[in-house]
Order: C-alpha cells, then structure tokens, then sequence
C-alpha cells in the first residue's frame, strides 16, 4: 500500500484560541469595523453581532449538514457532483495532473470522481482543520485505491499555506461553493494566496453556486423539516461547549434572507426575547434584544463575468467554464496569468 503522510501545520490549540478569537469579536465588535455593512452611517455604530460559518461543523454540525445535501430543497451538492462526473475526464485531459490538492476536503467523496479519472495521478494531498476527517477520508481512499499516495496536511488554507513537495502539473480544487462564505476582500486574499501555490502548469479548479430565482434560494437555505434550522443552531451547542456559555438554542429562530444588492444569502439566528449569554470562558455577558439577528452565514452566488473578474485580479485566468444542466452550479478552471 502506497503511504499515508499527515502534516500538521496547526498548534495543538490553534482550534480553542481561533474559536475564541472569533466568538469575542464577533459578538463585540461595530457596524464601522464590519465590511458586510455599509460604513456610512449617522450617529453611533451599532453592534453588528456574527459568526464564521466554519463552527457549524463539529461531529453532529457534519451529520447535520450531510443531512441537507440530501434534501430535494439542496440542490448544490447534486449539481456539482452532476458536473464532476460529467466533465471529470475532460478537466484529467486538460490539466494532466499528477497531484491534486484539494482544500477544505472533508470527507473527500466528491473528489472521487476527480482521483479515478486522472490517469498520471501520484499524489492526493487533502487539506483540512480535522484530523479525524483527514485520516477517515485517507483509509476509506486507500483501501479502495492501494497505489495512490496521500499526504494530508491539518491546516488553515484561509491563513496561507505550504504545500508538500509533490510531483506536477498540480490541480487544486476548492469545491462546494464554500468560497461564496467569504466576504469580497477575504476572496480577494484568498485566491492571491492560491496563486502564490500555484507554477507555470498548475490549475485551480473552482466551485461556484450560481444566482437564481430568490424563492428557489431561500428554499436551499431553510428547508422544510427544518434540518437547515437545526444546523444553524449548532453553533450555539458548539459555544456553550467548548466555552462554558449558556446560549438556549430554543430562545433563536433560524432566518435565511437573499441581500438582492450583494448576490448573496444569509443565514441568521434571531433572538425571540430580551435575553443576556454569558460566556464564562471569554469573561463576556453579551446582550440580545428581542428581535436582534446574528448573521451566522453568508454565501454568495456569482456570474460567470464576476468569477472572470475575480480571478484575474488575482493573476489567474479562467480557461473553461463548465455549469450543470439546469445552469444551477459551476466549475471553473483557472491557471497563473
């Protein structure tokens, strides 16, 4: 059997301290330091309370969100998988890559697709903050592909990184239209920092939901047997967990809105009474006021011409663009300018 590499690029507590770096600024900061709202405002900033999307994902927040991709309200996960199998040998052709990286893996299943249709592939270089997840994704990979070489890597990929010395042409894959939860500047840096990955050769291959009729996004986004509800709280069992608080998820209500200005969802947890957290771990009472949301999510949906855009301000250029049949999700293929 070929071998399996784990690098860990993340201190022991990186997690814990990210965590409550997050939760104290995201539940203390102002409407002037937060780039989702608009700046210009009269009199005082309000406090414009949030959380990173990405602690919706421990052990029950991945079980939950599993759940989701299956609902017939969910359909980005099936067009993307529609469009994997479809264009799969084609992007093996173009790219020709004898590694492939692929960044916030998970569970790695989408990827199969991609690793069975690239002939010269040597090394699968998975990417992601869980341990867990890595190392399951690898045993389940090599015991139905005994010759791949895997070197995973538990790391930050929105802090920068540093990939192994692995054979090219290279193909980095960001799927799952995860980077529509990044604000505009932070897409900003985090395809800079990929281009920095990537030599002459190299490609990104990049997974996009796309914008859509409004009832049909809202619909993904809370669901009716309210999976996507539950899913949103999670966070808070995650807070009182992990930080001793005492968030009573039964006191939120889940919301999901389009911003039609900004092409984007957001989810929301909104408070359904006056109610005080505290969050003994960070020394810190927090306030919600009847009514008051949190924004716990964005994710944007995007043109063909603002992905172009994008990725050239980054030194990149799309080269193919391939979308499912109902034009719902794309992938698209990027390589250095």
């Amino acid at each position: 059997m070929s071998p399996f590499l784990l690098t860990r690029t993340l201190p022991e507590d990186a997690t814990g301290a990210a965590l409550r770096a997050d939760v104290l600024h995201g539940l203390t900061r102002s409407a002037a330091h937060d780039p989702a709202q608009d700046s210009a405002r009269p009199g005082p900033a309000p406090t414009v309370k949030s959380l990173p999307p990405k602690w919706f994902y421990d052990a029950r927040g991945s079980v939950l969100f599993e759940e989701i991709t299956t609902l017939p309200e969910y359909y980005p996960t099936r067009a993307e998988r529609e469009i994997l199998v479809a264009r799969a040998a084609e992007i093996a052709e173009v790219t020709g890559a004898r590694t492939l990286v692929e960044l916030g893996s998970g569970s790695s299943e989408k990827t199969r697709h991609l690793i069975d249709a690239l002939p010269a592939l040597h090394t699968y270089v998975p990417v992601d903050v869980s341990e867990s997840a890595l190392t399951g994704a690898a045993n389940t990979l090599l015991a139905e592909r005994p010759a791949l070489n895997v070197h995973a890597l538990v790391a930050d990929f929105t802090r920068g990184l540093a990939l192994p010395g692995t054979p090219g042409p290279r193909l980095v894959a960001f799927l799952g239209g995860t980077i529509g939860n990044l604000l505009p500047a932070e897409r900003a840096a985090f395809l800079g920092s990929v281009r920095g990955l990537l030599s002459p050769g190299d490609a990104l291959l990049l997974g996009t939901d796309l914008v859509k009729d409004e009832s049909v996004l809202v619909s993904a986004y809370d669901d009716a047997t309210g999976v996507t509800a539950a899913f949103n709280k999670n966070v808070l069992h995650v807070i009182n967990r992990e930080l001793g608080a005492d968030f009573d998820p039964d006191a939120f209500t889940h919301v999901a809105v389009w911003d039609s200005a900004r092409e984007w969802m957001e989810m929301r947890l909104r408070s359904g009474v006056d109610q005080t957290v505290k969050i003994p771990a960070l020394d810190l009472a927090v306030h919600f006021e009847r009514g008051e949301e949190m924004r716990t999510e964005i994710s944007a949906k995007f043109r063909a011409e603002g992905v172009r855009a994008e990725l050239a301000d980054a030194g990149l250029s799309l080269t193919h663009w391939w979308t499912d049949e109902r034009n719902r999700f794309a992938l698209s293929l990027s390589t250095p300018s």
